[in-house]
């Protein structure tokens, strides 16, 4: 037995761990594919040490044997050991689960309720009952090395017609495990949404109600009551059948905008959930889409990246993942090979930390670099099942918060004024009933009747068109934007962009082109210059010829093997990665005549890679030369790297440097960095062994611990100057930034005179202040809270000088917009008020933690995501400006008519009320919703963050046009019968004309919230606008020719019209006195005359609220959602917490 164990020792000690290897290798080199159809049964009798392989050819037939019997023939020592992970049941179903373990047909040894149990939660016994990763790549018929065959259709066994028919790529596969997407969230339906429209609506309740009542008593009216012969009928009932007809016209409204908005984000989310990820096929490295991932699959894993699926850890070197957003678990989880794995627990280690092969979908790589096996995807993956437990609907956006404040306050007024209707007008009712002549009937009649005028005003002045405002503005705002490369993943950022005072943006790939190629390079002696038109003598392609066979191999292997970019379609040179590691590839190639990337890779000994060292600004490589000794090759910031050099590369061999040798390098350095370029050095160091002494890991002996260790003594080869071009129209974004009000910095991890010459170029840097990370983040509070409002470039940061920087900027009062691409900015992204992130250079966690996506990776796009937010807060104003107008005048001129009236009738009817509040909460709504942002929009500062929605000008229109249309109104109705002589039905038929007019016409004037006297402003260019105001035309029209009885109307002649139409359109003449109106006068009456309501309303305000209090409510799952203050939602196929909005004291104060 013990014998055992050390044979076991020994081999282990002979051969290299798997976490030793690159994650490329080539598929012939160390396996034979020469397998019977039992392979999987011969597993079972071999040792799972050494690396087993499963054929690839998709004709293999199915796996004779379980997963469970995989592992029977172990070692004493090792048998003992794995006994303890060993459980009868570990591949047992769960109760409910059952099914998931049944599946006709099934081709492969393992069901899609069996791959489940390895994650749910992580059991090494299930995954040691499948034979670990040998058993899993028999059982799932894939190559760890190759992937899954580019040829497979339908796998050998059992054929019936209908699958030698069937030609669909990976067919069984597909059937069998599904596919890496989420079942579509069912829509609700037509009716249910239109049962919520009217159900969440009390006042619309209460009026049905009424209506329903007022239809029976017209009715009875009608049909039940003798009118004596030749007596003519009432027909009260229609209007009680107009107000119902009323009433599911509003509800229809409603649930067709929600039903279309339902639709426009569920393809918006459908855009932004789409991604490309890096999967082996057939040998060779492919991009695909995230949906098109299936069991099987062998995907690559980088830093930054979010995990699509669930799967075993095939190989790769210091994998470290931040499994939180999926577990909960919050600490870094490190990754081991399985077959690692296996050969741990053989030797009887238990430390749990050392045995974690399993990659969990939702998670996110934060280190390293490696391959692995995927077993489980869509519904079936652990986060995929996260995300359908947790489905939810979008959040409440800011701006809806303080309309809600705003409606409720008017709600409240409304209300207020309706009771006191009610009660002036029922007193008057019955004073009138001793002595009256008027039957039970009649009377009951008559009160229905002033019941529905009250309740009306309540349905009129309720803001029902608000939230309707804000969805339609988002909406149309965010398809918009998409169109322009603006991808909003979180609503709340479009409008908070539209305030933004600072924008903090990277520099590659926002600012510049993300086009890397190297331009100038000095190695030992020599040098090139592509870049200088001075320099047509000492070009790349003439230094070529200079070098020596043995410096261009030094070369190539440092840029070839210290890379984790790889050959595919589509990027730069023909290399996918990091564009300063393909501009190198593209250098090595086209300059130095390298040859293809994965032979050099193949053909090279690599024994250990050294991932991205943040602090150190460099990485590295090993490599076992021919000699038997060990080179480590390292590249990152050329003065950093040549700080750790004493020696330097010469064609006639390394020499030492000496001081006039470092001074000579690093002026050079400075002077790429002067011209704008990204300079990176090569250096490298041999060691006699590896890892060299004293170096070693102590979770693995045979890798290094940290490349810090290492970097003393190099060798330095040379250093290259990249260029990467500013993008076009950069410098003039910029400057259109500053004239809006908005500051834009530079923060990056370049140096400060690289950084520095590039904000010149783009006008970010004028006379500000232009500071490097470490100095920044030693300041104090005070001393950066002095230097930010003149900090211009920040250098060298680090992602958390990033994130000091937002949250200073943000204490100070600022809104901040943040770019970031990598997935260090994560926590920057988080931190500030709008999060962008870039589309195309973007890491998944860079995208998972902002708020917008720049699909174009261009800061320019970011001026369009400026103008969009201002002008949703701008569509949401006019919107108010218009509506609280209709509110104002509409209730008064129903109050004080009703009243004078000696028949206790409004000059506006039930009817007629209810179709101007179907007008201004649709139509309006609509219309005014749909202008898109002009260049003035940027003429102004942004708005400060606690500013009123309605602001002082908005008030004096409001003011200044209710003035106006209640004067109209009053003087055609009390004043009309001395100068028109028209019956009373034709006066009040009239009046109802203008008074809708007066609304059509009022619309131009909302076009503009400032005062300037241009309304007709880009009108032409508004389609939907004009389309709108015709519809509403002609429906007024036909309602006017045609209403008749159910708007309680008559047919008007052509001066009557002339009236209607003249005393309307000079709604907007007097519009243009009110802009004229100085705003200081309008304030100092506004305090004058408002402070005596604002005093009565604020404590009759409280006490409603109290009294509301005090009535149980039922509460829905959506409210305890929604009284949760701070809560992580799911946006899109990763969890991105949300912040929830919380409204801070009383936010009718705001508005009043």
């Amino acid at each position: 037995m013990r014998s055992n164990t050390n044979d076991t020792l020994t081999t282990l000690a002979e051969s290299p761990s798997p976490a030793t290897l690159v994650p490329e290798r080539s598929s012939k080199a160390t396996h034979s594919r020469e397998r019977s159809a039992g392979a999987f049964s011969s597993i079972s009798a071999r040792s799972p040490f050494g690396r087993s392989r499963a054929p690839s050819e998709a004709t293999l037939a199915p796996p004779a044997t379980s997963a469970g019997q995989s592992t029977h023939s172990l070692s004493g020592a090792s048998a003992h050991t794995l006994e303890s992970y060993r459980f009868d049941d570990a591949l047992t179903p769960d109760p409910g689960s059952e099914k998931d373990f049944a599946v006709l047909n099934n081709k492969f040894a393992f069901s899609p309720g069996q791959l489940n149990k390895l994650l749910n939660p992580k059991s090494l016994g299930a995954f040691i009952a499948m034979g670990g990763l040998p058993g899993l790549e028999t059982g799932l018929r894939t190559d760890v090395d190759a992937g899954l065959s580019l040829e497979e259709t339908e796998l050998a066994g059992s054929v019936a017609f209908e699958e030698v028919t069937n030609h669909e790529a990976f067919y069984d596969r597909k059937r069998v495990f599904n596919s890496n997407t989420l079942p579509t969230k069912k829509a609700k339906s037509f009716f249910k949404l239109m049962w919520e429209a009217y159900y969440r609506e009390n006042v619309l309740i209460l009026l049905t109600v009424a209506a329903v009542i007022s239809l029976a008593l017209g009715l009875y009216e009608t049909f039940g009551v003798d009118h004596g012969p030749g007596g003519k009928r009432a027909i009260d009932w229609i209007e009680g059948c107009a107000i119902c007809v009323s009433i599911v016209v509003v509800v229809m409204v409603g649930a067709v905008n929600d039903w279309q908005k339902e639709r426009a984000f569920v393809k918006l989310n459908a855009k932004k959930e789409a991604r490309e990820v890096k999967v082996i096929r057939s040998g060779k490295s492919f991009t695909v889409s995230v949906y098109d991932i299936l069991v099987g699959d062998v995907l690559h894993m980088e830093p930054g990246d979010l995990i699509p699926a669930d799967g075993v850890f095939i190989s790769g070197h210091n994998v470290k993942c931040d499994e939180s957003s999926a577990t909960g678990e919050s600490d870094q989880m490190k990754k081991t090979a399985a077959e690692q794995v296996m050969r741990l627990l053989e030797r009887g280690h238990n430390d749990s930390k050392d045995l974690d092969p399993f990659i969990i979908s939702g998670s996110k790589v934060l280190e390293g670099v490696g391959t692995y096996l995927v077993t489980s995807v869509g519904v079936n993956s652990s986060y995929g099942r996260i995300l359908m437990a947790m489905r939810q609907d979008m959040e409440a956006t800011p701006l809806q918060v303080k309309l809600d404040g705003l409606a409720k306050a008017i709600a409240k007024l409304a209300t207020a004024a309706s009771f006191f209707l009610l009660l002036v007008l029922l007193f008057r009712l019955v004073a009138t009933f001793p002595g009256s002549p008027l039957s039970a009937t009649e009377k009951a009649s008559k009160f229905m009747d002033i019941l529905i005028v009250s309740v009306t005003i309540i349905v009129v002045a309720v803001p029902e068109g608000l939230p309707l405002a804000i969805t339609l503005s988002l909406a149309f705002a965010t398809a918009q934007m998409v169109k322009m490369n603006n991808l909003v993943r979180i609503l709340k950022s479009c409008e908070t962009m539209g305030n933004a005072t600072t924008i903090c943006s990277d520099k590659t790939g926002t600012l510049t082109q993300n086009k890397m190629t190297v331009v100038t390079g000095t190695f030992g002696e020599d040098s090139f210059d592509d870049k200088n038109p001075g320099a047509s003598n000492n070009r790349s392609s003439q230094f070529a010829q200079r070098c020596s066979a043995q410096q261009k191999r030094l070369l190539i292997e440092s840029v070839a093997i210290n890379s984790t970019a790889f050959e595919g379609d589509g990027g730069e040179f023909g290399f996918v990665g990091s564009k300063t590691e393909t501009a190198l590839l593209g250098f090595a190639k086209i300059v130095l005549g390298m040859g293809s990337l994965s032979q050099e890779r193949t053909s090279a000994q690599v024994v250990q890679m050294l991932p991205f060292d943040s602090s150190r600004k460099c990485m590295g490589a090993v490599q076992k030369l021919p000699n038997g000794q060990y080179r480590l090759l390292v590249k990152g910031a050329s003065e950093i790297l040549l700080s750790y050099s004493s020696m330097l590369a010469l064609p006639t061999g390394d020499a030492p440097m000496d001081a006039s040798q470092v001074k000579r390098i690093a002026s050079i350095i400075d002077s790429y960095a002067q011209q704008s370029l990204r300079t990176i050095g090569l250096i490298y160091r041999d060691f006699p062994q590896w890892p060299p002494a004293g170096a070693e890991n102590p979770d693995d002996p045979s890798t290094a611990a940290d490349l810090g260790a290492l970097l003393d003594s190099m060798t330095f080869i040379g250093v290259v100057g990249i260029q990467d071009p500013i993008r076009p129209g950069v410098p003039e974004a910029v400057a259109r930034a500053r004239h809006a009000g908005v500051v834009t910095r530079m923060v990056t991890g370049d140096n400060i005179v690289t950084a520095k010459a590039i904000a010149v170029d783009c006008g970010i840097y004028t006379d500000g202040i232009v500071m490097e990370g470490p100095e920044f983040r030693k300041l104090s509070e005070d001393e950066m809270d002095g230097i930010l409002p003149r900090l211009q470039v920040l250098a060298r940061s680090s992602p958390e000088d990033k994130r000091i920087l937002v949250t200073r900027l943000k204490s100070l009062g600022g809104i901040v917009a943040v770019t970031g691409d990598g997935t260090n900015d994560g926590p920057a992204l988080k931190a500030a008020d709008i999060g962008f992130s870039m589309g195309i250079a973007g890491t998944e966690v860079a995208k998972e933690a902002s708020a917008i996506i720049l699909m174009d990776d261009n800061f320019a796009s970011i001026l369009t995501a400026l103008m969009w937010g201002r002008a949703v807060n701008d569509a949401v104003q006019k919107f108010l400006q218009f509506q609280i107008t209709v509110n104002i005048t509409a209730m008064v001129v129903a109050f004080v008519t009703a009243v004078e009236d000696s028949e206790m009738r409004s000059v506006l009817t039930a009817v007629q009320l209810l179709w101007i509040n179907l007008f201004m909460d649709s139509l309006a709504a609509l219309s005014l919703s749909t202008d898109a942002p002009t260049d003035e929009i940027l003429d102004r500062p942004p708005t400060p963050r606690k500013a009123s929605i309605i602001s002082l000008t908005m008030w004096k229109m409001i003011i200044g046009q209710a003035i106006y249309q209640v004067i109209a109104t009053f003087v055609l109705h009390f004043a009309g019968p001395q100068f028109l002589n028209y019956p009373e039905d034709q006066r009040r038929s009239l009046i109802f004309n203008m008074f809708v007019w007066l609304q059509i016409f009022n619309q131009y004037n909302n076009r503009r919230l400032d005062n300037k006297l241009n309304i007709f402003v880009n009108i032409h260019k508004n389609y939907y606008f004009i389309g709108l105001n015709v519809i509403m035309v002609g429906c007024q029209t036909v309602i006017t020719f045609f209403g008749g009885a159910a708007f309680s109307i008559v047919e008007l002649n052509g001066p009557q019209w002339a009236i209607s139409l003249i005393v309307a359109l000079m709604c907007i003449p007097w519009g243009c006195c009110v802009r004229l109106f100085p705003d200081r006068w309008f304030e100092v009456g506004a305090k004058f005359f408002g402070k005596p309501f604002v005093l009565m309303y604020r404590p009759l305000a409280r006490g409603w609220d109290r009294l509301m209090a005090m009535i149980p409510k039922k509460k829905s799952k959506g409210d305890d959602d929604a009284s949760v203050s701070e809560a992580s939602t799911y946006v899109g196929r990763g969890k991105s917490p949300v912040e929830r909005v919380k409204s801070a004291g009383d936010p009718e104060k705001g508005v009043l």
